[in-house]
């Protein structure tokens, strides 16, 4: 990789178990395979649905535009990025990594650079939709090359239109099996991965530009992939052909209203005995005398007549011989039901299904309630996990950095990221109104269902079993609600429990067992009242 511009994070030599196989290792970033000394391509697509990826990119940035589509795009990228002002809106989440608390700090203090590098606190929204409309984002990872474990000192972002990720293989010595298209035989040999960058943009059958090492770019992309063409898509591109028929029945009714709307008059002219010629030129001068021919400039507001020029909304001039009716004026009717829009609705939720957008959010004046979780709708369920999938996929650009960082830094290697990588999650902060009325709903219902059980715990269900099973409390959120409860009750926060009737909910007097009531001793007291015996207290007689 010295050859390449940008530099590599290289891994402790050992040999590999591995042995050669005959199939070339599926790449989910749809990086191009060449073959070693050959040139560099793409194939182009005859059928017209798009060219190259460049092709798609300008798709998918036009569609943005369309005010329904940025809508939708808009829905998304706001539940997907949340947050106050002074609130981050992602976080790591390391409590499943199995490494020391000085580790732990290091990796939270360098997740935090990487978002101030990215200025993601103010970027966020941005960033997330760039990647969304594209399907792809790629940054430069620029380092001080005198002083590397500096770590990253600046992140730029790269165009995807003009940087491609390329595999290139060893040619086999024997070329008999080589098949020129697949390349599916020189899977044996050895590999190079490197991007190659050109300012001018990379064409479908481009070849020259930068190669870059793989470490040097920081990359994630949709996840959803062209098996056929090997092209990374935009959740978009199913939305394409739904916007275009959107945009046609618009611009079909818009054309419709237009040359129907109006009601147009029918002038019939009495020319009597004249000749053709004559008739045509009286009719002419009828025409021009009492028609009105009113054009609107739309550059400068202006009205003024114009007669030199014919439209589908003139009135109808037709000539009548002697005999006839003499001259009359008729009206025509204009176009009928013009307010049904129903047609336009049903794509318009079209485009919204295609975008995996609930189509109640695109009636304005609809309500969502946020109080009761039974009322929440199935597609605003199948939203959510459609929200968190993207945030999985596009967490893969924090994971490629804070992998950079790490290891430049020398607080792990790359042996030990491979083994931690996995437990590194990155927590992204929910929509704070909605989160905490879900949240409350769901411990609602937990609760009420724990006081139904409460009778019968110690009988047919433990203590344990409520709070694993129904409060849905892990190991760690156990041990430190027992340990604050018992700090709670030796600072008088709280009572003892022992010192409560389970029954009554009272104190018990003595703050221990209960004291037995002493019989009487004399059947009449001083007082002359006769005594009361304590089996009839209980029965509640007196």
């Amino acid at each position: 990789m010295s050859q390449l511009f940008g530099y590599s994070l290289e891994r402790a030599k050992k040999d590999s178990a591995k042995g050669p196989s005959f199939v070339r290792k599926e790449s989910d970033d749809a990086a191009t395979p060449v073959a070693g000394g050959g040139y560099f391509g793409t194939a182009i697509d005859l059928d017209g649905t798009y060219k190259d990826e460049n092709d798609l990119i300008r798709r998918y940035r036009a569609m943005s535009i369309h005010p329904e589509c940025d809508r939708a795009i808009d829905d998304v990228v706001n539940e997907a990025i949340a947050g106050e002002l002074d609130d981050s809106p992602v976080d790591v989440e390391l409590s499943n990594l199995k490494v020391s608390g000085t580790i732990k700090k290091r990796i939270r203090e360098e997740f935090f650079n990487i978002l101030r590098l990215l200025d993601f606190d103010k970027k966020a929204y941005d960033i997330f939709r760039r990647w969304y409309i594209d399907g792809k984002i790629y940054y430069h990872k620029m380092i001080d090359t005198k002083n590397p474990r500096g770590g990253i000192t600046e992140l730029r972002y790269i165009d995807p239109r003009k940087i491609r990720k390329v595999v290139e293989l060893e040619r086999p010595k024997d070329k008999q099996f080589v098949d020129p298209r697949t390349m599916e035989a020189q899977i044996a040999g050895k590999s190079a991965e490197y991007y190659v960058y050109n300012p001018k943009g990379l064409r479908a059958m481009e070849t020259s530009g930068i190669k870059v090492a793989p470490d040097a770019i920081a990359f994630a992309h949709s996840g959803l992939k062209d098996m056929n063409k090997n092209v990374i898509m935009s959740h978009l591109h199913k939305s394409i052909k739904a916007l275009n028929q959107l945009r046609m029945i618009e611009d079909s009714l818009v054309i419709y209203r237009l040359s129907r709307a109006p009601e147009r008059r029918i002038f019939y002219i009495d020319v009597g005995n004249l000749p053709k010629q004559k008739a045509e030129q009286y009719l002419r001068e009828v025409m021009s005398r009492y028609r009105n021919k009113l054009v609107y400039n739309a550059d400068t507001g202006e009205i003024r007549d114009d007669r030199k020029f014919m439209s589908m909304l003139e009135d109808f001039w037709l000539p009548r011989r002697e005999g006839g009716r003499g001259t009359e004026i008729t009206t025509l009717p204009g176009g009928q039901n013009l307010g049904e829009l129903e047609d336009v609705k049903y794509f318009q939720k079209k485009l919204y299904r295609a975008l995996n957008v609930p189509e109640s959010r695109l009636e304005s004046d609809s309500t969502f309630n946020l109080g009761r979780a039974a009322e929440i709708t199935r597609d605003e369920v199948k939203f959510q996990k459609f929200v968190t999938r993207l945030r999985k996929k596009f967490s893969e650009l924090f994971h490629d950095l804070l992998k950079t960082q790490l290891v430049l830094k020398g607080i792990i290697s790359i042996e030990e990221w491979d083994d931690m990588s996995e437990h590194i999650q990155y927590d992204f902060v929910a929509d704070n109104y909605f989160s905490e009325l879900k949240d409350q709903e769901i411990l609602n219902e937990r609760l009420n269902l724990v006081n139904v059980m409460d009778p019968f715990a110690g009988r047919y269900f433990s203590v344990e079993h409520i709070r694993r099973k129904i409060l849905r409390q892990s190991d760690s959120e156990i041990k430190e609600i027992d340990k604050a409860i018992k700090k709670e009750i030796a600072s008088g926060q709280l009572p003892d429990p022992a010192s409560i009737d389970p029954v009554t909910g009272e104190p018990i007097a003595g703050g221990g067992m209960e004291q037995p009531m002493e019989e009487p001793t004399e059947d009449i007291t001083s007082t002359g009242v006769e005594a009361v015996a304590p089996q009839d207290y209980k029965r509640g007689e007196f």
